[in-house]
């Protein structure tokens, strides 16, 4: 039992799934062949990227708000999310007809705040604060007490965690056999602490596996320091899942509902959603990937094992794909860029392509301003390479031919100010 003293009960995870039958039907369970294969697995997808909102988190808000007494909701409610939660509870503001303030932080994506206002038409004013979740829940939580509205918090409250443990139950439901193990995205741990309470009490013998986003592991960090902590910067590219500190009771349910915490670097994030694009033409957000891109460190272990990833949203910008995919080519070591210190002479640059980069590698980025007297230039070069083996050879080219060279994507500080 958790020592917060509360630990979601089956009963009330079931109770919060007929709740949401008002407005829900289950989501998929489907099994999925490329998956299998590449992981020689039985690997499922829940498919939460399917809901109405395009994301899980309408379980939760729906059922947070439906448990508050009509009278608390007539001076209306106050929520503050990074975009998925928003969107929930801007659907059921509109459902219920009750008047609510969003507050996003100024980074979010321009196609999550229109879908805010999509969902929540008249109903919602959305206020953008702050440049991470954080910043803009401590706005919300600030306006929320001072006009007396009632607050809908994304992740750490009882009725939130029980809506979110709606997933484990259907997947339970909809398993034909016993799952050895369940992925399960985290940002602040509302929907792992929801799952991993139902099917541990349900399947105990399942494997419940936390999957954080290498640059905001906040969970991961409260269970290493066995307490909640703020961390004091994160990588806020997996937006939905970008949260500094962990909720009080998610931490406290967590610690005894998972049976592990794995961290998936961004670039592998980035790989996975161009592949379940390319190979099954689903389109998920950078947070919806986290499960999927989590099977490839647990490969050896999930060999031949019934496996179930929740697939956690799909709200993703189409204007981000760029980014995107230039984040998964670095991490596999297909882009690689260099400072390299050119002669200033005619042909340089012709040469450069026919004898250094080779018929194996494009170059990509190129970026040269040539000055007056001086006889030799820095430039930002850009190659992508067929296999990552490739980039020895071009290195060793460049060092035959005597240019000065600096390799920038291991220079942390230098490629997040050039790239």
């Amino acid at each position: 039992m958790s020592t917060s003293g509360y630990f979601p009960a089956v009963e009330d995870i079931i109770k919060a799934s007929n709740t949401l039958a008002e407005i829900l039907e289950p989501t998929p369970f489907q099994q999925n062949d490329h998956l299998s294969q590449t992981y020689d697995a039985h690997v499922h997808l829940k498919r939460e990227d399917l809901q109405m909102v395009r994301s899980y988190k309408i379980r939760g808000a729906y059922n947070k708000i439906r448990s508050i007494a009509p009278e608390n909701l007539a001076n209306g409610i106050v929520c503050a999310s990074a975009g998925n939660h928003a969107q929930g509870v801007a659907f059921s503001c509109n459902k219920l007809k009750i008047k609510g303030s969003i507050y996003m932080p100024t980074t979010t994506p321009r196609q999550k705040i229109n879908q805010v206002r999509m969902f929540g038409k008249e109903y919602v004013e959305i206020v953008l604060t702050g440049d991470t979740f954080d910043a803009a829940n401590k706005a919300a939580i600030e306006y929320a007490r001072e006009s007396n509205k009632t607050f809908i918090p994304p992740f750490d409250d009882k009725k939130i965690i029980e809506g979110q443990g709606t997933i484990g139950y259907e997947i339970l439901q909809q398993s034909k056999e016993p799952l050895d193990f369940v992925f399960v995205p985290i940002g602040g741990g509302g929907l792992a602490s929801g799952v991993g309470s139902y099917i541990k009490r349900m399947s105990p013998t399942t494997r419940v596996i936390g999957v954080e986003p290498a640059g905001a592991a906040c969970m991961k960090t409260a269970r290493e320091k066995g307490e909640v902590v703020e961390l004091e910067h994160i990588d806020k590219f997996v937006d939905g899942a970008a949260v500094k500190k962990a909720g009080m009771l998610t931490y406290e349910i967590c610690k005894e509902v998972l049976d592990d915490i794995i961290l998936v670097p961004e670039g592998a994030v980035c790989t996975s959603i161009i592949d379940m694009y390319n190979k099954n033409a689903i389109v998920v957000e950078p947070a919806g990937a986290l499960s999927v891109a989590a099977l490839r460190f647990y490969a050896d272990q999930i060999r031949g094992k019934r496996v179930a990833c929740i697939v956690s949203g799909s709200n993703n910008d189409i204007i981000r794909m760029e980014e995107i995919r230039e984040k998964s080519l670095i991490y596999e070591g297909l882009k690689h860029y260099f400072i390299v210190n050119f002669p200033q002479k005619s042909g340089v640059i012709l040469s450069f392509i026919r004898d250094i980069v080779g018929p194996d590698a494009d170059l990509v980025h190129f970026q040269y301003i040539k000055k007056t007297n001086k006889d030799f230039g820095p430039a930002l070069v850009g190659i992508e390479v067929t296999d990552r083996s490739v980039v020895e050879d071009i290195t060793k080219r460049m060092a035959e031919h005597n240019l000065s060279f600096e390799y920038i994507n291991e220079n942390n500080k230098l490629f997040e100010i050039l790239i």
